[in-house]
């Protein structure tokens, strides 16, 4: 029987109590390469922009893993709308031995990636400084992947406050480390004893830094999840069905998340071509941009697990209200991050920068970024609670189409033809952005016109609902 379906006032509030601290979880974990930025700004463009390749590459690669471990987020959020804890701690389980495949497969292409840059015309020093970025960024992807996993299920659960407690904790051990790792020890006074000896690394310091504030935030939710109720009848082991589903419904929120980062990370190379200053311009932006997402991020985590708790229960009225609710949440949201960017635009710059040079060019960046903001949140709502409702294979399609086939051709088109440069580029990337903002809203509006199953009643596609068309 369907439960009462809420209000929208209702709704709102049992969104914005998941929302708001998934979204500040989600900041904080931005806020870390924000930091990181920011600290290795201020050692020189060339440290900047080999940061900022390095992470570009590292997360064009990992992204696609972290997709895989966020098909988890629908799977276990139905199964706790269908009051199943026991099939919930199942998948967490599945989540784990998943994070540790896939991050042992990703590393491979990763490691190699830095054989390509000098070829590929980026500046040797840059590129150095890149791979021992990247190199160093290694050890941490399978935590980060375990991290998606046991975030799927502590958000779930309705326990987000775990993950904003991990990423808190994990940015005061990435900013100190950070300090230390990037300009050396040896400014620090006698208390800090070894630490003194520590030499300055550069941008391969800010890669350990994180790579070490990744481990923390894992081991801090692993010690969460084990707090909660387990629920009963689960297995701890590898279940081939289990893992094959979620490969299914994971992959193409891989993809998709493969297509989005891709494009930008190609943005990024391109900039690259232009110089270390247009790459440290976009480098810049690409970060303050990211950290404003992530208010996005946290209300389509929020969304999703509306959405996924409604289609458990059988409900498809309360799944599209709070698919609906999401939307309009979002967009007010990045609304205002849009009007700040558009009114400050050389503020943010020279905050992030201590470059005259790299601040002028990032300053019309900041610009496109909030004419963008809107979209950006509409298209990342859209894909929280479609993964929500278990459709993830047209938000791959619309990524595709939106970004590479629309958005691409027209950041080279005024970017490079034109000769508009980097801010050029940013234009292409504004294009796609609003293409599969629109093509995600229309598309939830269709599917919740109709009844939503959950995936494991539908199994044999990568979005239950399907079998119902």
């Amino acid at each position: 029987m369907a439960l009462s379906i809420p209000t929208v006032r209702e709704e709102v509030g049992a969104l914005a109590r998941l929302a708001f601290p998934l979204a500040l979880a989600a900041g904080a974990q931005a806020l870390m390469g924000v930091v990181d930025t920011a600290v290795v700004g201020r050692a020189g463009a060339v440290p900047l922009a080999g940061t900022g390749l390095g992470n570009i590459l590292f997360f064009s690669v990992a992204v696609a893993g972290m997709g895989m471990m966020m098909g988890l987020d629908p799977l276990v959020s139905q199964a706790f709308g269908a009051r199943d804890a026991g099939r919930a701690r199942h998948l967490l389980w599945q989540g784990a031995w998943l994070s540790a495949a896939v991050g042992a497969a990703l590393a491979v292409p990763l490691a190699l990636a830095p054989l390509a840059l000098v070829p590929g015309g980026i500046e040797p020093e840059v590129a150095r400084q890149a791979s021992g970025y990247l190199w160093a960024r290694l050890p941490g992807l399978p935590p980060l992947l375990f991290f998606f996993a046991a975030r799927s299920y502590l958000q779930a659960a309705l326990a987000p406050r775990a993950v904003l407690a991990s990423a808190v904790l994990a940015n005061v051990a990435n900013l100190l480390l950070d300090l230390v790792l990037v300009f050396g020890g040896a400014g620090l006074g006698r208390w800090a004893g070894p630490l003194r000896a520590v030499p300055p690394l550069g941008a391969t310091g800010s890669g350990i830094a994180t790579t070490l504030a990744t481990l923390l935030q894992a081991a801090v939710l692993a010690w969460a999840v084990a707090r909660l109720p387990s629920g009963s009848g689960f297995s701890r082991a590898p279940a081939r069905e289990e893992l094959a589903r979620a490969v299914r419904v994971g992959l193409p929120v891989g993809l998709h998340m493969g297509a989005e980062v891709g494009i930008f990370a190609l943005v990024g190379f391109l900039a690259g071509r232009l110089g270390t200053i247009p790459l440290a311009a976009h480098q810049v932006a690409i970060a303050v941009a990211s950290f404003s997402f992530n208010a996005a991020v946290g209300i389509g985590s929020a969304g999703s697990v509306r959405v996924g708790w409604a289609v458990g229960a059988r409900d498809t009225l309360a799944a599209r209200r709070a698919g609906l609710v999401a939307f309009g949440t979002g967009a007010a949201f990045m609304a205002v991050w849009g009007a700040a960017f558009l009114a400050f635009p050389g503020a943010f710059a020279r905050l992030m920068s201590g470059d005259p040079s790299v601040a002028a060019a990032a300053t019309p960046l900041f610009r496109v970024a909030g004419v963008f903001q809107v979209a950006d949140g509409v298209q990342g709502v859209g894909a929280g609670v479609l993964r929500g409702a278990g459709d993830t294979r047209f938000t791959f399609a619309a990524n595709m189409v939106g970004h590479w086939a629309l958005g691409l051709p027209a950041a080279l088109l005024l970017g490079l033809a034109l000769g508009w440069g980097v801010t050029g580029l940013w234009w292409g990337l504004c294009a796609g952005l609003v293409a599969v903002a629109v093509a995600l809203f229309l598309r939830f509006r269709d599917i919740s016109s109709r009844e939503l199953v959950p995936i494991h009643v539908g199994a044999g596609t990568a979005a239950g609902q399907e079998v119902e068309r």
